[in-house]
């Protein structure tokens, strides 16, 4: 068997855990592979909302096993609170949710690190949800991290000497904090931690592929974020890309089958950084109203714009992408006239690739198209869609060379068409 990889081609926000929730029943095992609690992912269904920050947006879906791998970083205080959360509405999560013991721990003294670092750098800074996430994957590659497993193992020793070193940078910020409530919460979440299963996740996924079990892998934030091919520095700290269910999980290269990207029909971007199809005008402040674009653990307000292939193509290149899935179509349906970048004019020169620095300089070339002008909401079928959605759907798989297989028109998990059905 081989793993199926799920994960954004933007910049985060995209609609992944919808599209998990859907997607699951043809699995056997949910696993996440990245990121931490600043990442949300928000499903509907059954009249109700939830918002996920660290569990896999698989554990609404019967006996699933779902897994939180070793590339993930935890935080036991906020991983607690979610979880009680999910317990009080009656998904019972003991038995179904298994942790990566090689996954690391966000330290309270890391989320106060994460606002010391932002603070000093002024104007420059990068805008991060200040949960942590980059000072403890900075412990993690410079080997002075706490693993989930180092909770079963001399823990208190380990504990205050990580703490001690931290205190010793916040001291030189010259960062003044307070603790107390942090750590209260935080050793609490650390008691609640042991009551899971605490597994060798690489040996467990191994396993359960040679056991013939399915496995769909699920990543948090998006393409554009990733650290190393994303719109450096104002990215995560993790890799969001294929390459990184490989390093998060333990799972092979030639384990990869099927690689889902997620798109928006536009575009969005929360925080600082580049973002060259954003629009300033009514229309970008329309797509926001419409499309709810608040960050789901922030509430931040999302920067929103058109689609931009350049940056979609490099995606799909980089992640291996077989097919697409597009979401929030129907916040699009009152436009008159909808627009998609095809090529960046950079100092005079169009260029059709995504270059080193996006950070200045950059001016979009847009292609238009006709709206829809129809209400996409309700429609359960393929056969439905408008003429010019399926004008505007053919022109982005040309484009991209990748099919649109899925397509989302609204956020409860029913507004969901599969396409191709018949045709494949």
């Amino acid at each position: 068997m081989k793993v199926d990889v799920l994960l954004g081609l933007q910049w985060g926000d995209e609609g992944k855990g919808k599209v998990v929730d859907v997607l699951t029943p043809n699995y056997d095992v949910v696993a996440r592979f990245q990121g931490g609690p600043n990442a949300g992912h928000t499903l509907e269904f059954e009249g109700q909302k939830y918002v996920l920050r660290s569990i896999p947006s698989g554990i609404f879906q019967g006996d699933k096993v779902n897994i939180i791998g070793n590339g993930v970083v935890l935080d036991p205080a906020l991983f607690k609170a979610e979880a009680e959360a999910l317990e009080a509405s009656g998904h019972d999560l003991k038995e179904r949710l298994h942790i990566s013991k090689k996954a690391h721990l966000i330290l309270p003294t890391h989320r106060i690190l994460d606002a010391a670092y932002e603070a000093a750098k002024g104007a420059a800074k990068v805008g991060t949800t200040g949960k942590g996430i980059g000072p403890t994957y900075t412990d993690k590659v410079s080997r002075n991290g706490l693993r989930v497993g180092d909770i079963l193992h001399d823990f208190e020793k380990k504990y205050a000497a990580a703490k001690a070193r931290h205190e010793q940078i916040l001291k030189s910020l010259n960062y003044e904090y307070d603790i107390t409530q942090l750590e209260k919460e935080w050793m609490e979440g650390i008691e609640y931690l042991k009551r899971f299963h605490l597994v060798d996740s690489e040996h467990e996924i191994n396993n359960l592929l040679k056991d013939g079990k399915s496995v769909l892998c699920e990543g948090a934030q998006g393409t554009m974020l990733d650290v190393d091919f994303g719109s450096y520095p104002f990215v995560t700290s993790s890799n969001t890309v294929c390459a990184g269910a490989c390093t998060g999980l333990g799972v092979a290269p030639n384990k990869i089958g099927e690689v889902f990207g997620i798109m928006k029909a536009y575009c969005t971007r929360v925080g600082s950084g580049p973002f060259p199809t954003e629009l300033f005008d009514e229309t970008g402040k329309t797509i926001r109203a419409i499309g709810h674009e608040y960050g789901a653990v922030t509430g931040r307000e999302r920067r929103c714009g058109w689609i931009d292939l350049v940056a979609l193509k490099y995606a799909i290149m980089v992640n291996g992408v077989t097919q697409l899935i597009m979401m929030k179509s129907d916040v699009l349906d009152g436009f008159d006239t909808v627009k998609a970048c095809v090529s960046y004019k950079v100092n005079g020169e169009e260029i059709d690739y995504f270059p080193y620095d996006i950070n200045e300089g950059i001016e979009p070339v847009y292609v238009e198209m006709p709206g829809w002008k129809t209400d996409m909401t309700k429609m359960t079928s393929e056969d439905e869609f408008p003429e010019e959605f399926n004008a505007y759907m053919s022109f982005l798989e040309s484009e991209l060379e990748t099919p649109i297989k899925i397509v989302s028109v609204g956020p409860d998990r029913e507004q969901t068409i599969v396409r191709y059905t018949e045709k494949d």
